[in-house]
């Protein structure tokens, strides 16, 4: 037996256990692993807490300024008696802080959460989520005949059924969510000299919306996406007054045409809600529209990111797999896609947060 697996035995053990629990030198490790472990089976819980918060406005309203007791029962038409159990169950988790007597103000991740529409959005999406995590295997045996996930991003599987209040619904979620990641993608890439950038699977424009506050007055910017999607983003944008300054193509990037002659093509967190089958093809159809001395940049979350897997691996990994489709990709996976579609140099960037997106560039 190699010995990793007589360790693994070993520490397995509850003989081993209450041993280590006792023995002095030991004891750190494990109470620290009890925890770690409690933590990990009381998650479930801890994101109902953080989804009470969010739904009774607790963030927002703390905020505002630090409130007693009974301003927040009020407020949130709770009884004193259920407040103060949600607030003694959130103070532990960094959303609230107990203040002065009966006064709570916003914890360090209260403080996150607050003001932060994309979090919120994305707190309330994962109910979801959470429905679909009900069972678990029957989920990887694809066992389940339809996922909550499954009909919000109808795009993943049936494309040309998506109707423009389906892609309205799903492009209000994703400028929530993507408004904090353009701006990250842009802070630690340089857009400067860019004649032409085409946003592909760009949603309601989001991304061109911060690239326009950047760009040169005459840079072009086109977004690509469905007919339905790009309809949508054209309504947007109207509203933005950025009609004029950002052009929407609506087409099916796996048989329309993409537009020619950009120096610069994104794909922000696009590639990883597909499979290799669509996303080797559109790779190729990118090669062969993209301008020679221009880049394609992919901007997602890499698998087996030092400090990223539980974000990469452990949540987009089942994410993807309640949607129904994709997966996320290493940057090896990645580089093998581009090399097999045309591309010719590829390489991955720095980024300040890549535990929550990586940047590849590829040239032709």
């Amino acid at each position: 037996m190699a010995l990793p697996e007589i360790i693994d035995r070993l520490v397995a053990s509850p003989k081993f256990r209450r041993f280590s629990a006792g023995f002095l030198p030991f004891r750190p490790i494990a109470r620290h692993r009890s925890k770690v472990l409690f933590d990990l089976m009381a998650g479930f819980v801890h994101s109902q807490i953080l989804l009470a918060c969010v739904r009774l406005d607790l963030p927002n309203l703390l905020l505002e300024r630090p409130r007693s007791l009974s301003e927040l029962a009020r407020d949130t038409g709770l009884t004193e008696e259920a407040m103060t159990r949600l607030l003694k169950a959130a103070a532990p988790l960094g959303l609230v802080q107990k203040r002065r007597g009966d006064v709570y103000g916003l914890g360090p991740v209260g403080q996150d959460v607050a003001n932060n529409a994309a979090a919120l959005a994305m707190i309330e999406h994962h109910v979801a989520f959470y429905a679909d995590l009900r069972d678990p295997v029957a989920l990887l045996k694809r066992e389940v005949p339809e996922t909550a996930l499954a009909a919000y991003w109808p795009y993943a599987g049936d494309r040309e059924g998506v109707t423009e209040a389906v892609a309205s619904d799903y492009s209000t979620l994703m400028a929530q969510s993507q408004e904090g990641v353009a701006e990250e993608v842009l802070d630690d890439y340089s857009i400067k000299g860019r004649r032409h950038i085409l946003d592909i699977g760009g949603g309601d424009g989001t991304f061109l919306s911060a690239v326009a506050r950047r760009a040169a007055p005459d840079t072009k910017l086109t977004l690509f996406d469905l007919p339905q999607v790009a309809q949508a983003a054209r309504n947007r944008l109207t509203e933005k007054g950025l009609a004029d300054r950002i052009e929407a193509v609506g087409g099916d990037f796996l048989k329309t045409p993409l537009p020619g002659d950009a120096d610069l093509v994104t794909l922000i967190r696009v590639l990883f809600d597909h499979p290799d089958r669509v996303v080797a093809p559109l790779l190729k159809a990118i090669r062969s529209a993209i301008a020679p001395d221009g880049a394609l940049l992919i901007a997602e979350p890499v698998s087996e990111t030092p400090g990223g897997e539980r974000i990469a691996d452990s949540y987009f990994g089942f994410y993807l797999l309640a949607m129904g489709e994709g997966q996320v990709r290493t940057k090896a996976h990645h580089t093998n896609l581009l090399h097999a579609a045309g591309f010719s140099k590829v390489r991955a960037l720095s980024s300040r947060m890549p535990h929550l997106v990586r940047l590849i560039e590829a040239r032709p």
